[in-house]
């Protein structure tokens, strides 16, 4: 796969480009621009999987970029010093974000990410930001059962039993979620790949019986789209 690096400064830019080189091991091949004009340039005339983006490119705002990556058909990781704006990265569905200074191992880490994300669904993200005390952490899209709204934010429950709570609505994670989530009722969305079965008692009543045993109600709105996402006649 080829992969674009966006940074402005040079020596960070050269160092990227040598350690991504090094800890790819031949499975990715990378190129390297300076700033959002030739990134286009670039992204228009070149195939790219993957992007790793500054935030702050001599002055102008990655997220620009950012907002193409999310409708394009790359991946994308950021690595910036600006660690407020790294829940907001996640919003737009980026696959990690490293925070400058960075280490060969932390670079390591969300490369491997990058290159394992271009095979598992390319154009999709894989991972959820969920921010916590001591720093904003990733969940696998993989191990979320379903996501119930709570207020203003969202619980996201997990296949070991435990819950995160994240800090945006039921709508606005619908934005960046992949196709396995789907309504199930307004205020829940649940991942189709643990769903056991659905089904149906008396007074229109449905429910979801899920990999872990639980179930899950369904409104009757949404009963006929259940039904057709899980194959069921």
């Amino acid at each position: 796969m080829r992969i674009l690096i966006v940074e402005d400064e040079p020596l960070i830019r050269e160092r990227l480009l040598r350690m991504c080189g090094e800890l790819a091991g031949g499975r990715a091949r990378f190129d390297a621009v300076a700033d959002l004009d030739l990134a286009g340039d670039r992204l228009q005339r070149t195939l790219y999987e993957g992007l790793l983006l500054d935030l702050n490119l001599g002055g102008e705002d990655g997220f620009e970029l950012l907002r193409q990556a999310v409708a394009g058909r790359y991946q994308c990781v950021v690595v910036s010093a600006h660690r407020e704006r790294a829940l907001q990265a996640f919003e737009y569905g980026v696959l990690d974000f490293v925070p400058k200074p960075f280490t060969r191992e932390r670079l390591g880490l969300a490369l491997d990410r990058l290159l394992d994300a271009a095979r598992y669904r390319p154009g999709l993200s894989r991972y959820l930001g969920i921010w916590r005390a001591n720093g904003t952490a990733l969940i696998e899209l993989a191990d979320v059962l379903w996501i119930r709204a709570d207020g203003d934010y969202s619980e996201v429950r997990l296949i070991d039993g435990r819950s995160e709570l994240h800090d945006k609505s039921l709508a606005a994670l619908t934005a960046v979620l992949p196709p396995d989530f789907v309504r199930c009722h307004r205020s829940c969305l649940v991942n189709l790949r643990h769903v056991r079965s659905l089904h149906a008692g008396s007074g229109s009543r449905y429910w979801l019986v899920m990999a872990n045993g639980k179930e899950l109600p369904v409104g009757r709105a949404h009963v006929s789209g259940l039904r057709r996402e899980l194959g069921i006649e």
